[in-house]
């Protein structure tokens, strides 16, 4: 994606939302943040996405991970539409910030536009870091809603490699054994991870693949 992208830092924006004025950056604060955007209010495949957040909304706070919506309409849009996703999702509460973009700025200073459509806003997610630093991004057009069981493993995934020096295979889920970072050498991977890791006997025999759990 061009603008915005993974390694950048995000921008210190002040942006209207359903819990008032924020910036950015005050929101984040020192904990991981989802960012995702919307094309506009009252539309079928938004309303059942920001249902599912707020389905979700326990499981991203077990891992101290913020939301924050967007969606380009005004505050008293979102604040009628809200009443819409509760009722459609089972009286599950919309309890994250919606932030207001009706001029369609923001999505703009956030890549959060539809590549094929320059003048509507994509469905983008950023994972932002506690150093404010976009982490991971997702970008599908208007036509397909997101995964949230995806969102939570790729979630679970930076997590984790956040605290050590490994990496998630294909496919891999919360549980599973993940594999050891090639920087480590295998002396230090042995102090790393005392629990043990499994090495594959490859026909290279190159031993760069090694499983462990963690």
């Amino acid at each position: 994606m061009p603008g915005l992208t993974l390694g950048d830092t995000l921008p210190n924006l002040e942006v209207e939302t359903t819990h008032g004025k924020i910036k950015l950056h005050d929101y984040v604060n020192n904990s991981y943040t989802i960012i995702f955007s919307h094309p506009g209010d009252f539309t079928p495949v938004c309303t059942t996405e920001l249902g599912m957040m707020a389905a979700y909304a326990d499981k991203f706070a077990q891992r101290g991970v913020k939301l924050l919506g967007l969606s380009c309409d005004d505050v008293n849009s979102h604040n009628e539409w809200i009443k819409d996703i509760e009722a459609f999702n089972n009286g599950h509460k919309v309890t994250y910030p919606i932030a207001a973009d009706p001029k369609k700025n923001i999505i703009k200073q956030l890549n959060m536009v539809d590549p094929d459509d320059t003048q509507s806003p994509s469905r983008a997610l950023h994972i932002v870091g506690p150093d404010k630093k976009i982490k991971l991004s997702f970008l599908y057009p208007a036509s397909t809603g997101r995964n949230m069981d995806e969102v939570v493993r790729a979630l679970d995934s930076l997590l984790k490699a956040s605290k050590h020096k490994i990496a998630t295979p294909a496919n891999w889920k919360p549980g599973e054994p993940v594999v050891i970072a090639p920087s480590v050498s295998n002396d230090e991977a042995k102090e790393m991870f005392p629990q043990g890791f499994d090495t594959a006997d490859l026909p290279s025999k190159k031993e760069y693949l090694r499983f462990t759990v963690v």
